[in-house]
């Protein structure tokens, strides 16, 4: 086949099936990697970080270079004439622009852009990145511990969610009747190969078992990291009963906000969710360190556009890198694909720079806001006084972090229970749209039957609660493995640099916004 997007007219949708080698795939994998944690969760912890440490020392730079040219590509074709092409066969959106906003922040923040935005940049200013060559836990560690922050979770980990490849899925199963599969993103390439048999088959479940381990992990860390809140702020015993009752809670959140599909609950969930964000950024912003908040985010993120390419392609400390960097690379490139699908799923009718702008700058400068509201503000409390944050979170980690913070504040103990509340609501709203889109993976359209969503909800839930039963060795080792599983993923992402252009340019042409 010469030019397999050119020709794909004669494709039909895929009927509401399940596709049995992927799930038996996917499911089968997870399964065994439970049972081994289980017989042996030493066995796996060590396999799992050997696998770690082999992945980000071959793929660690090729990563690099991927984000940075996903985010690059994108702008280039955000400010073409390609641009100007709307997205998913609809002339206009079907989901308001508002709620729209709200799933993604919501979903992509997920709850690491809670305890990860009050504990990264403390872990940054009290041990400096080595780029930056300043003297740790002072003024001058200030700003490059912020942009440090930034740079894991901006303009290249919100690319990468979908910047390109969004578009490659909304052009081949909205127009072009394709089903709605990770595998698509290689059909360019492929062409009708990928789309049947076992090669296919194995690009999904590698999708799946990456977004999976991914969205467990959390899952498992908000039961450990809440029964350690309400210890701390209730004195509820911390063990594993209580992280069991967090978890099954959770579940019946995320399912049900699954099942009722992503025009009621996931956009119920999501609204509420950037509401409670909005009311707590409010308060400390009036009860908090205001001025310093705002001179840090000024000038942090110029230090990030100054030290942009650096801080990007910085190799000189590779332990370093491997073990912050590198790590989150894999970590957002792991959930690349699915996570591109849910937001072609959301946003037919936009345009395709409404979707990059949204996606790769605003969302990004969104998320540098928040992580200095929270993480800046522990900042200003650590330097008024020493140890009052960076002691909770040495001695207890990011959840002990995030109290910290809270507990400085005005009327601490209620908000530190609202932190907990968003957290929880944070994880819930990535746990329903990953529920949803696995369902979608499964059976390549984006209406999943309920059984299905049900049943992959409560799957990621019971895996959480499996692995937290042996300890956080087993979440961590599950976590660990989304790197692992980058390898592949990055692989299938990585046509998407010359195919998204391409068919953007062919989206462009069809609807006449290139003559």
């Amino acid at each position: 086949m010469n030019n397999p997007v050119a020709n794909m007219s004669a494709a039909k949708k895929s009927a509401a099936v399940i596709d049995w080698p992927v799930f038996i795939l996917s499911g089968g994998f997870l399964m065994l990697f439970v049972a081994t944690a289980l017989f042996d969760i030493e066995l796996l912890s060590a396999t799992v970080n050997s696998a770690f440490g082999s992945a980000t020392t071959l793929f660690g730079a090729y990563w690099q270079v991927l984000m940075l040219l996903t985010f690059l590509v994108a702008l280039v074709v955000a400010i073409s004439d390609s641009g100007k092409a709307r997205l998913g066969n609809l002339d206009a959106p079907d989901i308001s622009t508002y709620k729209w906003v709200a799933i993604i922040m919501c979903t992509l923040l997920a709850g690491g852009g809670v305890f990860w935005a009050a504990a990264e940049p403390m872990a940054h200013f009290i041990a400096s990145p080595p780029l930056f060559g300043v003297e740790s836990a002072t003024p001058e560690a200030v700003y490059p511990a912020l942009a440090q922050s930034y740079m894991h979770w901006g303009f290249l980990s919100w690319s990468i969610l979908g910047s390109l490849t969004a578009m490659i899925f909304m052009y081949l199963h909205y127009d072009k009747g394709l089903p709605l599969k990770p595998r698509i993103l290689l059909y360019p390439v492929f062409g009708e190969r990928v789309l049947h048999g076992w090669f296919g088959a194995f690009i999904d479940a590698a999708c799946v078992v990456a977004v999976v381990s991914g969205t467990v992990g959390p899952i498992g860390f908000l039961g450990l990291q809440v029964s350690f809140g309400l210890s701390e702020l209730f004195g509820v015993t911390n063990n594993y009963s209580t992280q069991l009752l967090i978890i099954l809670g959770l579940i019946a959140i995320y399912t049900v906000s699954a099942v009722s599909g992503v025009t009621r609950g996931i956009q119920i969930l999501s609204s509420f969710n950037i509401g409670l964000s909005i009311v707590l950024i409010s308060f400390i912003l009036v009860f908090g360190p205001t001025a310093f908040i705002f001179d840090s985010f000024i000038q942090s993120v110029g230090v990030l556009i100054t030290e942009f390419i650096p801080m990007a392609s910085y190799r000189a400390d590779t332990g370093w890198v491997n073990g912050w960097t590198v790590f989150f690379w894999g970590w957002f490139i792991g959930y690349g694909p699915l996570m591109a699908m849910f937001i072609a799923r959301i946003s037919r009718g936009r345009s395709i720079r409404q979707l990059i702008i949204t996606l790769s700058l605003i969302a990004p400068l969104v998320t540098y806001f928040w992580f200095t509201i929270v993480g800046g503000t522990g900042i200003a409390f650590e330097l008024a006084n020493p140890g009052v944050i960076s002691g909770p979170y040495a001695a207890s980690g990011m959840p002990a972090a995030l109290l910290a913070i809270t507990q400085q504040l005005p009327w601490g103990f209620l908000i530190s229970v609202l932190f907990l509340v968003l957290t929880t609501i944070f994880v819930a709203t990535t746990g329903d749209s990953m529920t949803y889109t696995v369902s979608m993976v499964m059976t390549g359209t984006d209406d999943p039957p309920t059984a299905l969503r049900v049943f992959w909800g409560i799957m990621m839930g019971v895996l959480a609660a499996i692995l937290i039963s042996i300890g956080s060795g087993g979440v961590s080792a599950l976590q660990s493995f989304i790197v692992v599983t980058a390898v592949p993923v990055s692989l299938i992402l990585m046509p998407s640099l010359w195919n998204a252009p391409r068919i953007a340019k062919i989206m462009a042409l069809e609807q006449g916004h290139i003559k």
